[in-house]
């Protein structure tokens, strides 16, 4: 039997009140994305200082910034977010490698895994192009991402989502330094 499930729908948030369902969210699924030898004490430092209510809130209402939430239907339960920035990389690595200008940072983005593989259009697959949309809304000439080199399902994703590996850079997660693949899109 398949279960037929109501179409994904994407908005950009501007109501400060979905900043709690929106970090519950981000608190369930940044987990998924951090190498398997993470410590969960750093995991849970990283989400508290990071994806909280108040960064969220913080993230809606600045005006470089878009947070998208995926929703079944137009009212089902937030299934997955992104987080869009309009604004010049600070990271040197990042910046080395990402040499146009504007470009737009694909900051976060995850759904929650129950919603990860099923048929027809994913979540996955209309949370980034709707952030990609964004990203062209703000006169972006490229978006770019970072995700953790032992991360092969989402590098594998993004490429199909037609990005291209540009470079690495480090992201620190607690005491320890990890390695990100920076990937790109011309848009």
């Amino acid at each position: 039997m398949t279960t037929t499930h109501p179409p994904v729908m994407v908005e950009t948030v501007t109501d400060p009140d979905l900043a709690a369902p929106v970090a519950e969210v981000a608190g369930a699924t940044f987990p998924l994305a951090c190498p398997p030898h993470s410590d969960p004490g750093d995991i849970a430092a990283f989400i508290a200082a990071n994806l909280g209510e108040k960064n969220f809130r913080a993230h809606i209402a600045d005006p470089d910034a878009d947070v998208l939430v995926a929703r079944e239907g137009t009212d089902g339960p937030i299934i997955g977010y992104a987080l869009v920035l309009h604004a010049e990389p600070t990271h040197p690595d990042v910046a080395a490698v990402v040499t146009q200008r504007p470009v737009s940072e694909i900051s976060k983005m995850y759904v929650a895994p129950e919603h990860h593989s099923r048929p027809g259009h994913t979540p996955s697959h209309v949370l980034m192009r709707a952030a990609v949309d964004r990203a062209r809304e703000r006169d972006s000439v490229l978006a770019w991402l970072g995700v953790n080199q032992l991360n092969v399902r989402a590098q594998r994703f993004y490429v199909k989502m037609g990005f291209t590996r540009a470079g690495v850079k480090t992201f620190t997660l607690g005491d320890s330094v990890e390695h990100d693949y920076v990937y790109t899109l011309p848009l």
